[in-house]
């Protein structure tokens, strides 16, 4: 075997790899960004935990085949770069649609999320989830109004019978 389909054979398995650990993957097509521009975008995903790489669409459309997500294969034309999304479902749909208000030249092509691929739209609402740690936060302050209102009137009944015995 050639040394050069040895390469082509361990990127597949890398980008299989890859798709087979993110719990999110987001296709964007990035062509007419500056190097500017592009050293931002790339900031501004690795902050967010979220892997962004460019491979050889031929190479992705074989993994992809591969681990069943044929669905993706019609998205891969032209340059494609590919953010992968590990901890954070919604980490890489989210940066990257924020990232494309600014900049029209990014521009969303599909996603994948738990093995369901969806297309520009999917990914833009996908975009609009806020983060677990924003959920979380969210979750746990609801819990705690109701508490804070119930040890509030339960202060008042006490403040007020101590007035009521000190007359």
């Amino acid at each position: 075997m050639n040394k050069n389909r040895q390469m082509k054979e361990a990127k597949v398995a890398e980008i299989k790899e890859k798709l087979e650990k993110a719990q999110a993957v987001v296709l964007a097509s990035y062509q007419g960004l500056t190097v500017e521009e592009d050293t931002q975008l790339r900031k501004s995903l690795r902050e967010a935990g979220v892997e962004y790489k460019v491979y050889k669409n031929s190479l992705v459309t074989l993994a992809a085949k591969e681990l069943g997500h044929e669905g993706i294969v019609p998205f891969l034309e032209g340059p494609v770069s590919i953010a992968f999304g590990y901890e954070d479902a919604t980490a890489p749909a989210r940066v990257l649609n924020n990232f494309a208000k600014d900049h029209k030249k990014l521009e969303l092509k599909a996603g994948i999320v738990d093995g369901t691929i969806y297309g520009s739209e999917e990914v833009k609402k996908l975009a609009s989830i806020p983060s677990k740690e924003v959920l979380i936060a969210q979750l746990l302050g609801s819990f705690k109004a109701p508490l804070s209102n119930f040890a509030y009137l339960i202060n008042a009944i006490k403040e007020k019978n101590e007035a009521g015995s000190a007359e």
